[in-house]
């Protein structure tokens, strides 16, 4: 099978690593490449999202996953899907919307193939409601470093440990996901601000119960009585009788947007504070202070940026860092904290988002546990910038909370185990199931997975 030797980066285009990239078509070829992987070993990759180094290997092989991209089965009137594990969302959306079901769970962008999603163990708005991804991955085949295909039930230890599992346990090959039923392919939008932090988690303690999907985006260089100020976003899918009588022509169309791509070349510092100090006074000030029912298509309210090709290119050459953690209730004043350090640092974030995360899943290295989660985007080449993210991974290691693996590029490993209470369990049935490490990658290197 031929392989490439390529530069390999993650969505945050930060530590770039080289390794061969191997494309497999069949099954077949995808154990072929398992077997041949070499003293560096290999790890799986979908569609390049995860923001650090998870999908890279140094020295090593990387298995791009796209190629096995079928759709299997679809039973309409049970609401599952069977494919393939390098099927993205934005296919299963082409797919099942018109008959009239929707994926699960989906994060800020549909351009995430299944395999990584179990992988990652995603989560998105409706987490307080649905979970994460791998709630509802009824079963996938799994080829392990024995070169076996084994077929993994839920309530095993082996799905537990690959869901969240970063692609260590072997690579997945297919899924069998259940799905969520709509009655269109709009959706039904509340949008109110929020004068501050604690305005903000008051409205998201007593309202969201009264909806499938919640999300704020956050003003992270506003400061004093401002401090936090946001825009709440909720919703839920829109029923027919809902929808105005030219689009119940055609309730289900799927057709998302495109715009023109980010330029290759950005100039460095493009999204400084002032810029984005900018930008965040303008996105507040637009948003309206109460407005209800509006009709949103899929593509707008889940994934916006989807809409902007390449749009990690506006960060420079220097790339960005994605830092997402949840901490726990009853840690709001830790949350508090970390929001009021942002701040006062002008740490210049135009992505930031809060939402609050429901019952955690069983995977052992699964990111949401009940709370609060902060997201946050940030110029890599800021000054202090690691020092700065160290300290904060040591509040957050303090209030009992962690940060998530699928965003990571630059945690210290001996914060991992105060983070990952299973970390334990996972390295033990990693070691019994791969001995030799076949699968790995520059994320488990980093941390000692």
């Amino acid at each position: 099978m031929p392989a490439d030797s390529v530069s390999v980066t993650g969505w945050g285009r930060t530590a770039p690593t080289t390794a061969r990239l191997v494309r497999p078509r069949t099954y077949g070829e995808a154990a072929a490449a398992v077997r041949e992987c070499g003293a560096r070993g290999g790890i799986a990759r979908g569609l390049g999202r995860a923001y650090g180094d998870a999908a890279q290997n140094a020295g090593g092989a990387v298995l791009d996953m796209t190629g096995l991209d079928r759709i299997h089965a679809v039973d309409a009137g049970g609401g599952t899907v069977l494919c393939d594990a390098g099927v993205s969302l934005h296919r299963l959306m082409e797919v099942l919307l018109p008959l009239g079901w929707f994926v699960p769970v989906t994060p800020g962008t549909r351009y995430v193939t299944v395999g990584g999603a179990i992988g990652a163990d995603i989560h998105g708005k409706n987490h307080h409601v649905s979970g994460s991804f791998s709630r509802h991955v009824l079963s996938f085949e799994l080829l392990t470093a024995d070169g076996e295909i084994r077929t993994v039930g839920r309530g095993t230890p082996l799905f537990d440990a690959t869901a969240g599992g970063m692609g260590l346990t072997g690579v997945i090959l297919t899924a069998t996901v259940r799905l969520q039923p709509v009655e269109s392919a709009l959706m039904s939008v509340d949008t109110e601000r929020a004068t501050d932090l604690d305005d903000l988690m008051a409205r998201l303690t007593t309202g969201d119960h009264r909806y499938r999907y919640s999300v704020a985006w956050i003003d992270l260089l506003a400061r004093g009585a401002r401090t936090g100020r946001s825009v709440l976003t909720r919703g839920d899918h829109a029923p027919l009788d809902a929808l105005p009588p030219r689009a119940r022509r055609h309730p289900l169309a799927f057709r998302p947007s495109r715009l023109p791509a980010a330029p290759a070349f950005v100039p460095e510092g493009l999204l400084g504070r002032t810029t984005v100090g900018l930008f965040n006074e303008l996105w507040y000030r637009k948003a309206p202070r109460a407005r209800r029912g509006e009709l949103q298509p899929i593509p707008a309210f889940f994934h916006p940026l989807d809409g902007v090709p390449h749009w990690n290119r506006v960060y420079g050459r220097g790339g960005f860092v994605q830092y997402q953690f949840v901490v726990g209730h009853g840690r709001e004043e830790t949350l508090r904290r970390i929001v009021r350090r942002i701040s006062e640092r002008g740490c210049p974030s135009f992505l930031a988002v809060l939402k609050r995360f429901g019952e955690g899943d069983p995977g052992w290295l699964s990111f949401p546990v009940p709370g609060w989660t902060l997201a946050l985007d940030i110029p890599a080449n800021l000054p202090g910038l690691g020092s700065f993210l160290d300290e904060l991974d040591e509040e957050v290691a303090g209030a009992g909370g962690r940060v998530y693996l699928a965003k990571d590029a630059r945690l210290r490993p001996e914060l991992l185990a105060a983070m990952y209470p299973r970390l334990g369990a996972f390295r033990s049935l990693r070691r019994e199931l791969d001995p030799r490490g076949v699968f790995t990658s520059d994320l488990s290197r980093r941390l000692g997975l």
